[in-house]
């Protein structure tokens, strides 16, 4: 997808950019059958106390219905009749209907086009669009929307440009290669969809001014090191300081590089490779196992 630039009329219209949704989207508005509202909590519990500081605002959305098990109709083709733009993830969404007249939405691979079939199931074809269980697909195949636990639905890859990579299968384990560099293992039952996810280009779009963040429910938040020692451990200070220490938290977990997964979880024998703290869109990397 490209990304368009405008005149500058103003700072914030200078840096800005947005992305060409004309030249991917088919359709503009939703299905309604598979829409809900949905309550914003603007980052507030049931009481109404603050849990989750800076969210708040933005415009109002309509929530799609996304199926990601994709296990109700296995065996029957689908026909892609629309991609979608979904305001609560970066990737776009296609509109699929199967031959039995239901439609549902899943999420849009790179390289999937209107009026192209897909199919979920054991049998399906390893081809882009498809899902089908990890045993079934080649080793070395891009995949995403991968399964935890068999039946549960797609957990990993799901954001856009994401990407995962089949690495080895042993017995009733296959080993997965995440794009923040992490290998874990899942079982060989669990089902991912083929091909990378699309809108590769969301990375790369400058928001150009305050305003569009607010836009997306993101409230101002302040500086630690502007804040008081009682409010934050990086407060306080005769005139401008950094602080004295590296950074961290309000409650003093370190805010680049901390590891805060418990060594004692169950899933930790799992992980056969940790991801690389402090980098971003990482992609695979090809392991030989």
């Amino acid at each position: 997808m490209a990304i368009k630039y405008y005149n500058p009329t103003s700072p914030g219209r200078r840096a800005g950019s947005v992305l060409d949704y004309g030249a991917v989207l088919t359709k503009f508005e939703p299905e309604p059958s598979l829409v809900i509202g949905q309550c914003r909590a603007n980052g507030r519990n049931h009481r109404g106390i603050i849990t989750v500081k800076h969210h708040g605002g933005g415009s109002k959305r309509l929530y799609r219905l996304i199926d990601f098990k994709r296990n109700a109709k296995d065996g029957m083709p689908a026909a892609v009749e629309a991609i979608e733009y979904d305001p609560n993830r970066s990737v776009h969404i296609a509109l699929i209907k199967y031959e039995d007249g239901t439609k549902s939405y899943i999420l849009c691979p790179n390289g999937l086009k209107v009026g192209a079939k897909v199919v979920a199931g054991p049998d399906a074809p390893p081809e882009i669009g498809n899902c089908l269980p990890l045993v079934n697909i080649p080793t070395g195949l891009e995949i995403h929307n991968i399964e935890m636990n068999p039946g549960q639905g797609g957990k990993l890859v799901r954001t856009a440009g994401g990407v995962g990579r089949l690495g080895a299968r042993e017995g009733l384990w296959a080993v997965i290669i995440l794009p923040s560099g992490e290998m874990r293992r899942v079982r060989s039952a669990c089902r991912a969809t083929i091909g990378q996810l699309g809108n590769l280009d969301w990375i790369n779009v400058s928001i150009g001014k305050a305003g569009r963040m607010r836009n997306m429910g993101k409230r101002p938040h302040t500086r630690a090191k502007a804040m008081n020692p009682i409010d934050h451990p990086l407060g306080g200070g005769e005139g401008r300081s950094n602080g004295g220490r590296h950074p961290v938290s309000r409650t003093g977990v370190p805010a680049k590089g901390g590891i805060t997964r418990s060594p004692r979880k169950n899933s930790e024998k799992l992980i056969l490779r940790r991801r690389k703290f402090g980098t971003h869109q990482q992609r695979p990397q090809t392991v030989n196992l």
